[in-house]
């Protein structure tokens, strides 16, 4: 137990969380906000952290809850963690207001393969919420370009108003990577492609499937089946790579409460390979 308890950051328990305050929040969508985080002491960086990655957020009296970082100042002074405000501890985080103190530790988890991704093309898959845990990604995929190879990059969302990060979308295609954008409706007919994200990857036609990694994540029924779209333009299930987020509570896997078959997604993941959990999505109910 002492070596579990032990990080590797300069021996710090990986049970006690630092104190951070919120810089600043911005509003996304309805009952979505972006909180940036930074260090009590501003001469301070926060630990850096690997894109897929996730922080325990904690409100004394309250608890603590899980969140993907959404990414980070270029500096590293700041962390920002997109939230949508659902649960006890996170409509707790919503009552909060620029200066206020809460804990984090982290952070934790595996990330998400861009190492894998040079010289390849890159497919990013993302429904609602499932965007912000591939920001990062779409950042350190603007900042060295040349890299990699065609990047598509397809969103989903219920209506046009739910469509997270919107006001970022022509940047990211100023930066050559392919957005395509469908809603689940678009009741005020504003032109949006209309159907589920599935749809926009069947319409897709890879250059090469063996030379692409996917990357995907929003809600598990979504997941599973854009996966299997993705299997039918020939992508091997080994390179698709899914983020899950199931009752994280530990974030170290002692407690056991994410426990997917031999995995914890907290330690074994969040981000795993399609063929490694693929057989889990068949269980009803599981």
């Amino acid at each position: 137990m002492c070596e579990i308890a032990q990080s590797h950051e300069q021996g710090r328990s990986i049970w006690l969380p630092r104190v951070v305050v919120v810089e600043s929040i911005e509003f996304e969508v309805e009952g979505v906000a972006t909180y940036s985080l930074r260090e009590k002491d501003r001469e301070k960086k926060l630990p850096p952290f690997a894109p897929g990655q996730f922080n325990m957020l904690y409100i004394p009296g309250c608890g603590e809850v899980a969140i993907s970082i959404s990414g980070s100042s270029q500096d590293g002074t700041l962390l920002r963690h997109t939230i949508r405000h659902v649960g006890r501890v996170t409509n707790a985080i919503a009552n909060l207001q620029p200066s206020s103190e809460l804990g984090l530790r982290g952070p934790y988890g595996t990330p998400w393969p861009l190492a894998e991704c040079t010289e390849k093309d890159v497919v990013l898959v993302a429904g609602g919420l499932g965007l912000a845990p591939l920001r990062p990604v779409i950042d350190a995929l603007v900042s060295e370009r040349q890299k990699f190879h065609k990047v598509n990059l397809f969103i989903g969302a219920r209506t046009p108003e739910m469509l997270l990060f919107a006001k970022e979308y022509e940047a990211w295609a100023g930066a050559d990577i392919n957005v395509q954008v469908t809603v689940d409706r678009d009741p005020q007919e504003l032109g949006y492609h209309t159907g589920v994200v599935p749809l926009l990857i069947d319409r897709w036609q890879p250059r090469g499937p063996q030379n692409v990694v996917a990357m995907v994540c929003g809600p598990e029924v979504m997941m599973d089946y854009s996966a299997r779209s993705l299997q039918k333009k020939g992508l091997k299930a080994g390179a698709i790579f899914l983020s899950l987020e199931r009752n994280m509570q530990c974030a170290v896997g002692v407690c056991g409460h994410c426990q997917l078959g031999p995995d914890f997604i907290c330690k074994n993941g969040p981000v795993l390979k399609y063929d490694r959990v693929q057989h889990y999505f068949a269980v009803r109910d599981l």
